[in-house]
């Protein structure tokens, strides 16, 4: 069995932003097995999933992809919505815009230290609309 539902993430400042809670929230009963696809619906944020105890991990990251894809390259051409835009296309491209993940006795099968991430590579993103797909 397929299920499908669309919803919108609280508009988050940039960076990366541990949303397992809000995810679970927003999600109907899980099946007791199965598989959780998410899609987010945007070009310019992306999923992923890692650390979830220590904030540090997520300012590293954040700035380990500010070096990787830096602001203000003078041979970007697509920039038409500011300093941010061609660089939050090539970080969600790094960082994916889908995630699979096992649902076991019910529940997201997660380890111990994993959580689910909005990576948001805008300024101001706005709110991010998210494909969540289960299958049993």
């Amino acid at each position: 069995m397929v299920s499908q539902i669309e919803f919108f993430l609280e508009e988050r400042n940039r960076g990366f932003h541990i949303i397992t809670d809000e995810i679970t929230k927003k999600l109907p009963s899980l099946p007791h097995t199965g598989i959780l696809n998410l899609f987010i619906k945007h070009t310019s944020a992306g999923l992923a999933i890692n650390e979830n105890a220590d904030r540090e991990v997520r300012v590293d990251l954040e700035n380990i992809f500010n070096q990787l894809v830096k602001e203000g390259e003078p041979y970007y051409t697509h920039t038409y919505e500011g300093i941010d835009d061609m660089p939050s296309h090539a970080k969600s491209i790094l960082a994916g815009s889908s995630l699979s993940i096992p649902i076991t006795n019910r529940k997201l099968n997660l380890g111990t230290w994993q959580g689910i991430y909005l990576c948001e590579f805008r300024n101001r993103g706005g709110n991010r609309k998210i494909v969540a797909t289960i299958l049993s």
